[in-house]
């Protein structure tokens, strides 16, 4: 056989062999196709992978729910240990202190009743009229059953309470009254603007714990506490010691919304940090459970002379009840949508109008980007962008305010708008920007703009 046969035969089978290996290849490419692609050796499937992703995301909301409602991070140590609060609630006669706390003065400081965990025999008396609603041994008997909205009452083996804690829903819930004027289904979320955060902490037998740190005595605290009013809370007075801010008005702000905070940056009304920071603040320098917290931040003894005498830069607890907790809390807390406006509640036609002149004339929409409604990335603006005081802005280490998202605003008009409520009324807020950008709107743009941020 001669060299030029013997090539041409070689040739050909490596020909041969590639165009089986072609044939290999698109097959397996073919069949490939149909599978999932593995993540990695033996590892699982994408469609496994992705059901494990909705198995968490699921976990994580049942876990956060369940933490958001009741939870109390251990902080029974400060409200029934330190501050006997649980005294003032039964009262003298089941071996606490004072008149106590009926059912009918809990409603009227706001605390809100869960009427899905009242047991169906309380529910009968309770429509039937024989329920003593000015009996502390009633609150007694809804704190058994675990329907007191944030509020969570240890209970020794004859009834009497040996302590009390709080939840993050204390604040951030509230009802829908289907049953009774502050007893209904929960709402998660929605700012509880009825309830009187300082009048409640001030019924304790003894603030010895927030004398000590503020440096003033027992009747300074509670004056201060009783000056707060219906929703609104001071979250850094313990931090900077301030308890009345421009012409002697409360320094406290109104709850905030806790709902439509996915895709949202910062909580608060001046910023600080992100939602899941706020979860670790609140739950260790304001509820005072037992966790970890880290913020240099306040080790500046000028603007946080309180926070660095107590140590709030860096909180450490054993064991740790909350940093286990902040994903779930905070996954929940993104799951909870703003809610829809009522029915009837605005004019549908006039609002479309109004969205012209928000995202026109107005310029409302320059800052409250749809649908976010507050701007993505750092939504901070100092005081003279809008006009007002620099008072709460300066209580916080970037001494601006945040842009606060609109949706749900319906849930927020009760204690007025703004951090600390300025604002009576949305014709109030628009007047003000009206005449502080120097907008020239007329009546019927602002008529129609209303009924827009009504409809959000």
């Amino acid at each position: 056989m001669s060299r030029a046969v013997r090539i041409l035969i070689v040739a050909g089978a490596i020909v041969v062999v590639m165009a089986a290996a072609a044939v290999v290849r698109q097959a397996s490419t073919s069949a490939h196709a149909q599978q999932p692609v593995a993540t990695s050796g033996s590892g699982p499937s994408s469609a496994s992978f992705d059901s494990s992703i909705t198995q968490n995301a699921q976990r994580l909301i049942e876990e956060g729910r369940r933490i958001f409602r009741f939870d109390t991070f251990g902080d029974e140590a400060f409200w029934g240990d330190q501050l006997r609060l649980q005294q003032a609630i039964v009262g003298q006669k089941l071996g606490g202190v004072g008149p106590g706390l009926s059912p009918k003065m809990a409603l009227s400081v706001g605390l809100k009743v869960d009427a899905e965990a009242l047991p169906a025999d309380l529910v009968a008396q309770i429509k039937a009229g024989k329920v003593d609603m000015d009996d502390p041994a009633s609150t007694v008997a809804l704190l058994k059953a675990n329907a007191v909205v944030g509020v969570t009452a240890f209970l020794n083996t004859d009834g009497t309470a040996r302590s009390v804690g709080i939840q993050c829903a204390l604040c951030h819930s509230t009802v829908d009254d289907s049953f009774a004027p502050g007893i209904g289904r929960r709402l998660d979320g929605w700012p509880n603007r009825d309830l009187n955060v300082g009048e409640i902490v001030a019924l304790a037998p003894t603030l010895k714990p927030f004398a000590d740190l503020l440096g003033v005595d027992d009747a300074g605290v509670r004056k201060v506490l009783k000056s707060w009013g219906p929703g609104r809370y001071d979250a850094e007075l313990v931090q900077d010691g301030k308890a009345t801010g421009p012409q002697g008005r409360s320094a406290a702000t109104v709850l905030p919304a806790a709902f439509g905070l996915a895709g949202v940056n910062l909580h608060t009304y001046s910023g600080w940090g992100s939602v899941t920071y706020w979860n670790a603040y609140v739950a260790n320098t304001q509820m005072h459970g037992k966790g970890t917290f880290f913020d240099p931040r306040l080790n500046d003894k000028g603007q946080f002379p309180v926070a660095a005498k107590a140590g709030y830069a860096n909180v450490r607890n054993k064991p740790d009840l909350i940093t286990s907790k902040l994903a779930a809390l905070h996954f929940y807390q993104l799951a909870i949508p703003a809610p829809t406006p009522p029915a009837g509640s605005f004019d549908a036609q006039a609002a479309q109008r109004g969205q012209a002149v928000f995202e026109g004339q107005a310029k409302c929409a320059s800052c409250h980007v749809p649908p976010l409604f507050t701007e993505p990335g750092w939504a901070m603006h100092k005081p003279e962008e809008i006009g007002i005081d620099d008072f709460q802005a300066h209580r916080s280490p970037d001494k601006q305010y945040r842009t606060t998202p609109l949706r749900g605003l319906f849930t927020r008009q009760k204690g007025g708008f703004y951090h600390d409520g300025r604002f009576a009324t949305l014709d109030a807020v628009l007047n003000h920007y009206d005449d502080h950008l120097k907008l020239k709107l007329t009546a019927e743009q602002k008529r129609d703009l209303i009924e827009y941020l009504k409809s959000l």
